[in-house]
């Protein structure tokens, strides 16, 4: 794997001092996921520079998402993921945040968060008696399921894949949830009940001339959380990267086969932070996860917030405004996102806080509302390299 690290890029307004290290800035337009997909559904021989040589003249290519496989892991990892290893390119950015709902949907749409609207893992709605925090994995809030006054179907501004109707290759559990709805909604999708069956159908779709297909395995971040770095990540690499060799293997001649992922790791384990009672109280809603946590001001109250905020964990993370990180092309170029001010649409606006707390430290911090939050080890969601840099890989028989 040729290592081509993106430089990274400082955001100044999110910096509180001196000795705040850089965040690793998203290259939306460039080697970024919101660019995958239309790369690799371009033309053969059309494909911009950065798509490795094994996929640029392809002419049926397999998209493979490996939920949770950092660029910056599976280096420290080499030689446990042989068939990975042989693969062709080297780093990427993800989006912000670096949080599964937002990458997954930035590579289906090929477009930036503040263009799609779906800013993160838990985000402000309207829900049934006011101002409610949806968990977009799972579409429910404290109201419980969300789709009658959240619709998934119309809560992404962009159509996966260009609106063409992509076979989708992901576990069959996953068909109909919301949020499958609301970012793969209009594919054609094709569910597997064990990932042995992975390769099987994809064999089988490209055998029918399938030019692109899209593929999604979510093990490596499922064990990453619970259990975080050691014999069982370590075990769960060797299996995957089992399962990436039989996809290759199933290949016909002219294909290729193109490995991302969304997001890589932070081991945080314990180190966890309760959002200070100063904080909470001058929030109306807190939002985000452990790593990119969004507060929701009080009316009258968001310089309070701002500064107090920067004085509990100024040392340990990047604290701005919303406005200062729209500005800074946190979640896509100033001008994108449809608002006349650049950078975010209104309706998008109001998905996300006022204050953004994002760890550059192996730390979180815990929402009290969001009580599945305190269990997981290993963590993702802020501008870290561990985070932000994901392989973008190619093979071809």
């Amino acid at each position: 794997m040729a290592d081509r690290l993106p430089s990274p890029t400082v955001a100044p307004a999110s910096a509180p001092g001196a000795l705040a290290p850089s965040p690793v800035l998203p290259a939306y337009g460039g080697p970024c996921l919101d660019g995958v997909v239309p790369a690799l559904m371009a033309e053969p021989g059309a494909r911009p520079a950065w798509v490795p040589e094994a996929a640029a003249e392809a002419t049926q290519v397999v998209l493979l998402v490996l939920d949770g496989l950092g660029w910056r892991q599976l280096e420290d990892r080499r030689r446990l993921a042989p068939a990975l290893a042989a693969m062709e390119g080297g780093a990427i950015t993800s989006v912000a945040p670096t949080t599964t709902a937002t990458a997954l949907t930035s590579i289906v749409t090929g477009s930036a968060p503040a263009v799609h609207g779906i800013v993160g893992y838990r985000l402000k709605v309207d829900g049934p008696s006011g101002d409610e925090v949806l968990n977009v994995l799972r579409w429910r809030t404290l109201s419980g399921d969300a789709r009658e006054f959240v619709p998934p179907a119309d809560f992404a501004a962009r159509r996966p894949f260009s609106g063409h109707a992509v076979a989708v290759v992901s576990r069959a559990s996953f068909k109909g949830t919301g949020f499958t709805v609301a970012h793969l909604g209009g594919s054609r999708e094709v569910g597997y009940h064990m990932a042995s069956g992975m390769a099987v159908e994809l064999r089988r779709l490209l055998a029918e001339g399938q030019r692109f297909v899209y593929a999604y395995y979510e093990g490596v971040d499922k064990v990453a959380h619970i259990s975080g770095f050691g014999d069982y990540y370590d075990a769960e690499l060797v299996a995957t990267d089992r399962l990436v060799a039989d996809v290759a293997a199933s290949l016909p001649a002219g294909a290729a086969l193109v490995v991302t992922a969304d997001h890589g790791q932070v081991s945080v384990d314990d180190r966890l932070r309760p959002l200070d009672a100063s904080l909470i109280d001058a929030s109306a809603l807190v939002s985000g996860e452990a790593r990119f946590r969004w507060l929701h001001a009080k009316a009258g109250r968001a310089s309070e917030l701002l500064d107090a905020a920067r004085g509990a964990y100024g040392h340990e993370a990047w604290v701005a405004t919303a406005d200062e990180l729209i500005s800074g092309g946190w979640f896509g170029p100033a001008g994108e996102g449809g608002s006349a001010g650049g950078g975010m649409a209104p309706a998008v606006r109001r998905r996300i806080g006022d204050v953004a707390i994002v760890a550059h430290q192996p730390v979180g911090y815990l929402d009290p509302a969001d009580t599945g939050d305190v269990r997981l080890v290993c963590r993702h969601g802020s501008l870290t390299a561990d985070e932000m840099l994901v392989p973008f890989l190619a093979w071809r028989p």
